[in-house]
């Protein structure tokens, strides 16, 4: 558990998503969940040292952001779309997750279930806790309806997966174009330091390198279709393992992500939204 102010902490050692909290004068409000049940119970205990627990964000409807909202028992806040997929998302599914990244926590599933977000919005809002004030921001690119946290006081911003630091980024499902947007939007923001959705903590500037690295991977696809490659020969042919190297307890996976990036853009690159 890392303290990057006096009153926000983040953990960026687990796999998945790095969650987050912040103490106020009136409890604690957290920021996206660990995915392992078991991550889940440790850092709920330590988070439990700071205070009650008042609200939790989601900042994305992906597995490694909400599967640990079931271990707290406190108001969810979230994008719209959100919790839409949040709640379509298959139990059977998640619970079979777990069992493969969690299998210790596996006896335990019987009772498992999903929490949804009870507080939801559109473009922006404002939830004031004690004395500090969380500004949610709705800047579409990794996923749809993908959010930045930004904590005016404290002149920190969780990003989401708007921000992988130098580590692989998930473009499964990104909308690039307004990904790149957002990222400008980001920038605007009174923030000295990122919490990114992956990877450690980092300053601001590392915004455009993110950027850069999105850009890189839109030009590749672009040029494959140019070329008249198809989806496959785009496929075997196209990887930036070289630039990152995977997130935490991803290694094997980073062959499958290429594919699966390549995959996003050259659908878009085909349909003219590149």
């Amino acid at each position: 558990m890392e303290q990057i102010t006096d009153n926000v902490h983040v953990e960026t050692g687990y796999r998945g998503c790095n969650p987050g909290f912040v103490v106020t004068s009136d409890g604690v409000v957290m920021i996206d969940t660990p995915q392992r049940p078991s991550d889940a119970l440790s850092y709920r205990s330590e988070i439990e040292k700071w205070g009650n627990i008042s609200y939790l964000i989601n900042t994305e409807p992906h597995g490694d952001h909400y599967t640990g909202n079931y271990f707290f028992s406190t108001v969810c806040v979230s994008h719209q779309g959100t919790r839409e997929i949040i709640e379509k998302a298959s139990l059977d599914q998640i619970k079979e997750r777990i069992r493969l990244i969690d299998p210790d926590y596996a006896p335990n599933l019987d009772t498992y279930s999903l929490h949804l977000p009870a507080i939801t919005f559109k473009e922006s809002m404002k939830l004031y806790v004690g004395n500090h004030e969380f500004e949610l921001i709705h800047l579409p690119g990794h996923t749809a309806s993908e959010t930045a946290v930004f904590i005016p006081q404290e002149r920190v911003v969780f990003s989401g997966d708007n921000i992988f630091y130098k580590v692989q980024t998930f473009l499964h499902e990104a909308l690039p174009n307004e990904w790149l947007n957002s990222l400008e939007r980001l920038k605007l923001l009174d923030a000295d330091i990122v919490v990114p959705g992956h990877g450690e903590v980092c300053s601001r500037d590392y915004i455009d390198e993110q950027a850069s690295f999105i850009r890189d991977w839109i030009s590749a696809v672009k040029e494959a279709v140019s070329k008249g490659w198809s989806i496959e020969e785009a496929q075997e042919r196209i990887s930036f393992l070289d630039r990152y190297p995977m997130g935490m307890g991803m290694d094997e996976f980073g062959p499958e992500l290429q594919k699966m990036n390549v995959a996003r853009l050259y659908t878009l690159a085909k349909a003219e939204q590149l």
